[in-house]
């Protein structure tokens, strides 16, 4: 393919878009561009050598369009920034990060019209990141992006993701949207982007709108990336009031009676930060409110997360809190993931919460201040968690796996009158009511730090961990990872097809035993992944109940396609002895093996737990 000579296309202030020059190549690609390609098309466009001869060349629009799409990752935009990890190429590139931003903010243009009815000008739009050292390259592509579609940008610098919807609403600042750059937990090697809006993050479908328009733009432009902004984004410290924010919440919701601006005084809490954006919550919260923070962990920001991934499901990351926690014989230990919408906690006997038991501390400490609540969770949570929650007079809606899934399942209810004012999702993901239905993981420990504070003035020396003393684990739990045989294009529809011939095996009665699952008599709905209200959402994931042939009961499968990876995920618990190797067995023999699903899928740790009824 010949090569091109093209120059840059600098932005001439906010909302101006880029020019051609006048060149007979330039005007003859221009001309070409100006057609609407379908989803499925190529074009033949001219272009101008650098031997100075006008050659042609094909483009393949499609694939130009899907390396666009493919970057969305439900609600959000991930993708691998930097070389690093085997087997994958980077596709977060600047050219393709600017396209998503100019498309982001049309739609938040577009949108602002709406609501408003007429025109609108200087629409604001935030912009954070965690500390991937891809963040600073991607971060000139997000604002040039914003630029090119008539935005006012603001560089929140180093932040957090739910510093970045706050954003939105605090004033003096209540931008009109707010960007998010980060990959959560995921390696130094991936970055991506969280959209806001005043009303909260934005939606799959949304995120979708998005990412086709943007796959147009980077399909059809001359110039891939913009690199010159005549208005360069406004610095802020937004991190000092979002801090200032939580300092105050639980000042206010502590009302110590002796010291009221140093309700942690006496308390010793130690955090991992992980090396990522929460180390602030140390020096601008806690030692702030007078609490004794010696001894945490990884405060300072590394992008390249030197020291464990940060992540409150990471073994390594709570093993190391948990053992400072123990030497320090501290009141309690915080362990946030990179961008702080997740978290989870160490009590001071060392005890780790994360997972179902930071649901049931949620829920205990939920339920005191609303008696009666629902709490919706993903369905993978177990027996024990439900029985845990109606045992405190609560009520337990299981829904599908992905936090804005659960998330989006509680606003329904509310709008439904159903009252519902906690969300959470087993990775940690939290959202409240009170909050805005923002997962905040900042929040989350500001809501069980109140609680310890109250537990301490009230006259108990029990830790946090005692509000879920009685809370039981089931006996046999697992997750398996199945590997989608496909190109990368093909992964999703491929997963559909699984997912769905899963569901129709049962249907048909060819898994003997196997029924899918209303979750019993659920008062919500019909069942845990079906919604009854004028607007289903589509079903991605299937639950069975399983039972032998005396219709005794043995546990539940969940299949569901993985919303990052190109992966099948099917998780199992079982009350009884084996049970979860015997579903496996099943599953692989009667369905995988018979349907013909297995050539699709990549099923060895299936095969490896079925022979051997463990992981290794």
């Amino acid at each position: 393919m010949a090569s091109t000579s093209t120059s840059l296309i600098p932005l001439r202030g906010h909302g101006r878009k880029a020019s051609f020059s006048s060149s007979p190549a330039k005007t003859a690609l221009k001309k070409a561009l100006r057609f609407s390609f379908s989803s499925r098309s190529s074009v033949v466009i001219c272009v101008k050598s650098s031997s100075g001869a006008v050659k042609y060349n094909e483009v393949v629009v499609d694939e130009e369009m899907d390396k666009i799409r493919r970057l969305q990752n439900g609600s959000d935009v991930r993708g691998v920034a930097l070389e690093g990890e085997k087997g994958r190429t980077v596709d977060l590139t600047p050219p393709a990060v600017e396209a998503i931003a100019e498309s982001f903010g049309e739609w938040i243009i577009k949108a602002l019209q709406k609501e408003r009815g007429r025109p609108v000008e200087d629409v604001t739009v935030s912009l954070g990141k965690d500390p991937r050292i891809s963040g600073a390259s991607l971060s000139v592509a997000v604002f040039a992006g914003l630029a090119r579609a008539g935005c006012l940008t603001f560089d929140l610098g180093l932040a957090t993701t739910p510093a970045c919807f706050m954003s939105t609403l605090l004033p003096p600042f209540a931008y009109d949207a707010s960007i998010m750059m980060t990959a959560s937990h995921l390696p130094y090697t991936r970055n991506g982007l969280k959209f806001f809006t005043k009303k909260g993050g934005l939606t799959s479908p949304e995120v979708e709108e998005i990412c086709d328009k943007a796959a147009h733009k980077y399909a059809n432009r001359l110039t891939k990336v913009s690199t010159m902004l005549n208005s360069p984004p406004k610095k802020v410290d937004f991190m000092r009031a979002y801090a200032k924010h939580l300092r105050d919440i639980i000042k206010e919701r502590v009302n110590h009676p002796i010291h009221y601006d140093t309700p942690l005084k006496g308390f010793q809490i130690i955090l991992n930060a992980g090396n990522g954006s929460g180390g602030f919550f140390t020096w601008d919260v806690l030692d702030q409110l007078g609490a004794d923070t010696f001894g945490s962990l990884h405060l300072n920001p590394d992008g390249m997360f030197p020291n464990h991934i940060p992540n409150p499901e990471d073994k390594t990351a709570m093993a190391l809190t948990r053992a400072a926690v123990l030497e320090n014989t501290a009141d309690l230990g915080i362990v946030f993931d990179t961008d702080v919408d997740r978290s989870g906690v160490v009590d001071n006997n060392g005890n780790p919460i994360n997972g179902d038991k930071l649901i049931a501390l949620m829920s205990a400490v939920v339920l005191k201040e609303h008696p009666g609540t629902t709490i919706v969770t993903d369905a993978r949570t177990s027996m024990e968690l439900t029985r845990f929650i109606t045992d405190r007079g609560g009520h337990h809606c299981l829904y599908r796996v992905g936090y804005r899934n659960v998330i989006d399942k509680g606003v329904h209810l509310n709008q439904d009158g159903v009252e519902t004012h906690l969300m959470m999702e087993t990775s940690g993901h939290g959202a409240l009511k009170e909050n805005y239905f923002l997962d905040d993981g900042a929040y989350m420990v500001v809501k069980i730090i109140i609680e310890m504070v109250r537990m301490r003035l009230e006259g108990s020396d029990e830790g946090i961990g005692s509000l879920i003393k009685d809370l039981e684990e089931p006996l046999e739990s697992i997750e398996l990872r199945m590997n989608i045989i496909s190109e990368p294009k093909y992964a999703k529809a491929r997963g559909r097809e699984v997912i769905e011939a899963f569901r129709s095996y049962i249907e048909e009665g060819q898994l003997k035993g196997w029924a899918l699952d209303a979750c019993g008599d659920c008062w919500v709905s019909e069942g845990c992944l079906v919604d009854s209200n004028d607007s289903p959402a589509a079903i991605d994931a299937h639950m069975a109940k399983v039972s032998n042939e005396k219709n005794e009961e043995i546990g539940w499968v969940h299949i569901r396609q993985s919303i990052h990876n190109p992966n099948i995920a099917i998780n199992m618990q079982s009350s009884v002895p084996g049970g979860c190797q015997l579903m496996t067995k099943v599953f692989r023999d009667k369905f995988l093996m018979v349907s013909g699903m297995g050539k699709t899928l990549d099923f060895s740790q299936v095969d490896k737990y079925a022979r051997l009824g463990k992981m290794g």
